[in-house]
This record gives structure tokens, C-alpha cells and sequence, in this order.
């Protein structure tokens, strides 16, 4: 996926999947019990009303396909003590034409350090790397600069928009998930 005018962020972020097990823990407020199902300690970001409005929706997801699951919720990690920034993941597997979508989140406390564009790299990378997936796309709303910019020089091409129930009018941009 990587050439010579794709962004090499100077972060790493490595991708750990969260369980239902750990997201229902969340759901039930208990941070602890989701950290030790998880591995590694978790931050009260997890707990926040965005955050366990994702859990439902993920656990509903995985619960109707049960297979999808492993596209879906992971955490973004760094470093060898296991300091988890946010949540990243595939809104769900491949649909039929091989498209997946990106979400990814930051904590507050580490944005504009790299991480979000990090985590955006090792989400195209995972697409990859999947024969399945041939486009990869994110859907962002047209005031929501910083995720704009996260996605700039991945060579993302706008190719229309959307409304979405949640978030409203979003922007839709798509890349090939292995350039040629």
C-alpha cells in the first residue's frame, strides 16, 4: 500500500482487537473489568456516550454476524507498555464490490500527535492486505478539519456524500486498498 507519496507517520500504532466481552464491560460501566478482558488498561474515553453508542451498535453488529467481528473494534495501542489512545476499526467486512469503511477515534488527551494518521495507516495496511478488500473508504463531515487533514496525502479522492442518521451530511472519499 505504501509508495513514495503516501504520508510515513512517524507514530506506530498497533491494532488490538476489543472484545464483545470487553465492550459489553464497558457497557455495564465497569472500566476495570474491560481492561483486564482487554490486556491492557483502558481510559474513561471508553466509558464516554460516543464511545458506548458504538459498543451497542458493534455488539448488535457482531451479534447478527457473528463473523464480521474481526473487522470491527480494535484499540489503537502504542508503545511497549501497552498505552492505548483510542478505537479504530472497519464499520463492518467487505461489502459485495470489496469496499470497506474506516472509523477511527483519538482521545482527547492524545490528539495532534500523530496518532489518528497512525492509526489511518495501519487501517489501509490491514485493508491491504485482505484479498477481499479492493476500496477502502471514509465518510467525513465537511466541518470536521482535523479528519480531513488525517486523510490527506493517503491519496483518498472524493467521490460524492452521504447522509448519515448519526453524524449528518458527510463527505465520501475512497482509495484503493493496493495501489499499483
Amino acid at each position: 500500500m505504501a509508495d513514495e507519496t503516501t504520508p510515513r507517520p512517524r507514530k506506530r500504532v498497533r491494532l488490538a482487537e476489543l472484545s464483545g466481552g470487553a465492550m459489553s464491560a464497558l457497557l455495564d460501566g465497569d472500566l476495570a473489568g474491560a481492561a483486564r478482558i482487554a490486556g491492557v488498561p483502558l481510559t474513561e474515553y471508553f466509558m464516554t456516550d460516543p464511545a458506548r453508542w458504538l459498543w451497542r451498535f458493534r455488539l448488535d453488529q457482531m451479534a447478527a454476524d457473528p463473523g464480521g467481528a474481526r473487522w470491527m473494534v480494535r484499540q489503537a495501542v502504542v508503545g511497549d507498555e501497552g498505552l492505548v489512545v483510542g478505537h479504530a476499526g472497519f464499520h463492518g467486512p467487505p461489502d459485495a464490490a470489496g469496499m470497506v469503511e474506516v472509523g477511527y477515534s483519538v482521545a482527547p488527551d492524545f490528539r495532534r500527535r500523530g496518532y489518528a494518521r497512525a492509526t489511518l495507516a495501519e487501517l489501509l495496511r490491514r485493508a491491504a492486505a485482505e484479498p477481499e478488500v479492493t476500496t477502502v473508504r471514509a465518510a467525513i463531515a465537511p466541518d470536521n478539519a482535523a479528519s480531513l487533514a488525517t486523510i490527506a496525502g493517503f491519496g483518498f479522492v472524493e467521490v460524492g456524500e452521504q447522509w448519515d442518521e448519526e453524524d449528518g451530511l458527510e463527505l465520501v472519499f475512497e482509495v484503493p486498498a493496493r495501489r499499483g
